[in-house]
Order: structure tokens, then C-alpha cells, then sequence
């Protein structure tokens, strides 16, 4: 009984430590010096919420950058179902999907240049929000045709956009498909042109 005792106090005692002290710490702190990043990076349009920096979206319109393709379940982006598609390298219908895809862009873009590896590849987490620069800038000529805007804007805009690793060691500098995406929609609305639906 006593070992019982002492087992049970002592699992009562770490429950409360780890299960709800030390959350309640770490969020709370979270809140007090890094409250937008906490509460998720949101991104409010006209008081509507529209997206979030952490979290990738699916663009479909000529006139957007695109996005990495997404294998989450039900739905592209579903930060419910977070994961990849699980197919090894060597299983026949990751290629097929793979094929598709560059089939897809082949027809779709103005660009023939080889197509960057991540716009035909899901992440790991299906989530992922950046893209890398080669894919980016492969995607130029189709956004300055359907936006009616100069090549050399769009890779300004793409190089104001860009975030690098804090060591270059550490990674490659990304862009935010969804941050771009914003900023690409102020830039045409400060150049009024007429601009793509479909």
C-alpha cells in the first residue's frame, strides 16, 4: 500500500507538472512575446479571415502562383489530416502522379524549361506554404501574362518576398505562395489591369 501510495502522488504530481503547469506556461509566454505567432500567423481581409502564413492553400487561377501539391486526406491543405502520401520512390503510382503533374504544367505554362521538382512533389506535412525560388521564378511568365504586369515586377515582387535561412547552412531561401499571392493582388491594385477569372 505504501508503494501504492507513493506511485499514485507521484503520477498526480508529474500529471499536473507536464499535463497542465507547464502547457499553461508555455502558452501563456507564447501569448505574452510572440502573440501573432501563437494564435496561429492569421490573415484577416477586411475582418475575414483568409489564410494563414504557417499553413499552405490551394490556387487554382491562372492569375496566382501555385502552390506544391498537397496529399493530405478529403481535401488539399486539410491542417486536420496532416501528412504525405506514403508512396516509396519506387511504387508505380507515385511516378503516375508525378507524370500527371508535369503533364499538367507542360500545358498549362508558357514556361519549357524544366519544371522545379517541388511543384510536382508534396511535402511531408501536405502544409507546407513555400515553394523554392526556381519554382517561383519558373512561374513568372505565366502570372506577367495573366496579370498584364512586366517580368522584371514580378521578380521584384518575388525577391521582396523571399525569406532566407538564418545560416545558409541551415536551408534555401523560400517564398510564401500565400504571402506572394497578397502581395501580388496589391500590386495590381495599385496598376488597375485587367486581370484573369479563370
Amino acid at each position: 500500500m505504501h508503494l501504492f501510495r507513493s506511485s499514485l502522488v507521484m503520477l498526480l504530481l508529474l500529471t499536473l507538472i507536464t499535463g497542465l503547469a507547464y502547457p499553461l506556461l508555455v502558452t501563456g509566454l507564447a501569448n505574452l512575446i510572440f502573440p501573432w505567432q501563437a494564435n496561429g500567423s492569421l490573415i484577416y481581409q477586411n475582418n475575414k479571415l483568409i489564410g494563414s502564413e504557417l499553413i499552405g492553400q490551394q490556387f487554382t487561377r491562372d492569375d496566382y502562383f501555385k502552390s506544391r501539391p498537397s496529399m493530405t486526406s478529403e481535401m488539399p491543405y486539410n491542417s486536420m489530416a496532416s501528412g504525405a502520401s506514403q508512396l516509396a520512390t519506387s511504387n508505380p503510382l507515385l511516378l503516375n502522379e508525378i507524370t500527371k503533374r508535369i503533364q499538367i504544367w507542360k500545358k498549362t505554362t508558357h514556361n519549357q524549361h524544366v519544371i522545379p521538382v517541388d511543384l510536382v512533389t508534396a511535402s511531408g506535412s501536405g502544409l507546407d506554404p513555400h515553394i523554392s525560388l526556381q519554382a517561383a521564378y519558373y512561374q513568372i511568365e505565366n502570372i506577367a501574362y495573366s496579370r498584364k504586369l512586366t517580368k522584371n515586377e514580378i521578380e521584384q515582387l518575388i525577391k521582396d518576398n523571399t525569406t532566407s535561412p538564418l545560416m545558409s547552412f541551415m536551408g534555401e531561401p523560400v517564398v510564401n505562395v500565400f504571402m506572394l499571392n497578397q502581395a501580388l493582388d496589391k500590386l495590381s491594385a495599385e496598376k488597375p489591369q485587367k486581370v484573369s477569372t479563370q
